[in-house]
């Protein structure tokens, strides 16, 4: 690379790193506040909120860095045309062809950067993640099981517990169970115990009452009431809806999802088409970022010197790159539906860098030498 590349490379790099913080840091805040909402609900502590916050930090990097690379370039485009150093090069005779290429090798540096997390971190980070929300689903004392307020861990499903004691036993416990119209059913209990098994929480009542109400159209309702001393009732049904989640298949390496495996598509109930799919969505996403790179300084490239600055031209390239992801949105909705429609995803790359290199087509040509002008007044035939 030549001095001017890697002064122009080095401005570029230098806008990243800002942009690329304060999108990562407005993206992940974002869904930090939201997980943090959810988690606290759910009687976790500070540590799991940390936890879980982190584990989001790579899926939020993946998606921003491609927008921070246009916007690193759109900006450090327009400051080198402010301060007149695009005009100095393209008097020194260097195309927009030629100049494109320190913009070409830091999109190609920051779709390492998206590589590496698409198929690595963010993988590792979503199978962590799905691990833990796991556990804590597990965790049914910790998510339901709170004193002093009615919960309905499920529709139908009613919980309220007068006290927990230290020793984790429930004290005054009511559970209604109105799933079934026909049948609703409320048990009370002056004490109960969670019980963690094989076949999954049981909950054992001491000294209580069950309370059946059986509704049979064109008769009475009948209510029959039951006292025990003890009663063991599986619970695990009742939270089956909350705590129930099968893997996803962004949890997989890329490697996998190309050759699924009958245990992958058993645990995530999906289909080998859409397993592939879902890989090559993943393969298309680093494509983005010398796209959206080379958009950012394409555009500013076009029109003349301007007292009013390339406000026009910034414009034209924050359309252009909204066009590029709408088309990304576009062919993964398709790709969803229709797994076999898989070569659409990389049809957002190709248009984009259909339109740069038009772009730059245009500003050389705009910029070429005119071989056909008229010759001026006086001047020799």
């Amino acid at each position: 690379m030549t001095r001017i590349d890697r002064y122009m490379l080095s401005q570029f790099l230098t806008q990243f790193g800002f942009f690329a913080l304060v999108l990562v840091s407005v993206y992940w805040i974002n869904r930090a506040v939201r997980l943090f909402e959810q988690l606290i609900q759910d009687g976790q502590t500070a540590l799991v909120v940390l936890e879980f916050t982190a584990l989001t930090l790579p899926v939020v990097i993946a998606l921003v860095l491609p927008v921070a690379a246009f916007a690193a370039t759109a900006y450090g485009t327009n400051r080198l045309a402010s301060e007149s150093e695009l005009t100095v090069m393209q008097a020194a005779g260097l195309s927009p062809w030629r100049m494109a290429r320190p913009a070409l090798v830091f999109g190609l540096l920051v779709a390492l950067m998206v590589g590496v997390l698409a198929h690595g971190l963010v993988p590792m980070a979503r199978a962590r993640l799905a691990e833990r929300q796991a556990d804590i689903a597990e965790n049914v004392t910790a998510r339901f099981l709170r004193p002093g307020a009615f919960q309905y861990p499920s529709e139908g499903v009613t919980l309220f517990i007068g006290e927990i004691a230290p020793d984790g036993r429930l004290i005054d416990l009511f559970l209604e169970d109105a799933r079934d119209p026909a049948s609703q059913t409320i048990y009370t209990a002056e004490e109960a115990l969670v019980l963690r098994t094989e076949a999954g929480p049981r909950l054992a009542m001491a000294r209580g009452m069950v309370q059946t109400l059986r509704s049979t159209p064109g008769l009475e309702p009948r209510l029959s009431t039951t006292r025990f001393a003890d009663l063991t009732y599986d619970i695990g049904a009742l939270f089956q809806a909350s705590a129930q989640g099968g893997r996803d298949l962004r949890d997989y390496s890329t490697l996998r999802l190309l050759d699924p495996d009958p245990e992958m598509l058993a645990a995530t109930g999906a289909t080998p088409e859409r397993a592939r799919a879902e890989a090559h969505e993943r393969l298309a996403q680093p494509l983005l970022a010398p796209v959206g790179a080379l958009l950012g300084f394409s555009m500013l490239l076009l029109g003349g010197f301007s007292r009013f600055g390339v406000w026009r031209q910034v414009i034209w390239a924050v359309v252009a790159l909204l066009f590029v992801h709408f088309l990304q949105t576009a062919a993964a909705s398709r790709a969803a539906k229709a797994p076999e429609t898989w070569p659409l995803l990389y049809l957002p790359a190709v248009a984009g860098t259909g339109i740069v290199a038009a772009t730059l087509w245009a500003a050389a040509r705009s910029r070429g030498p005119r071989r056909n002008a008229a010759p001026s007044a006086g001047a020799p035939a």
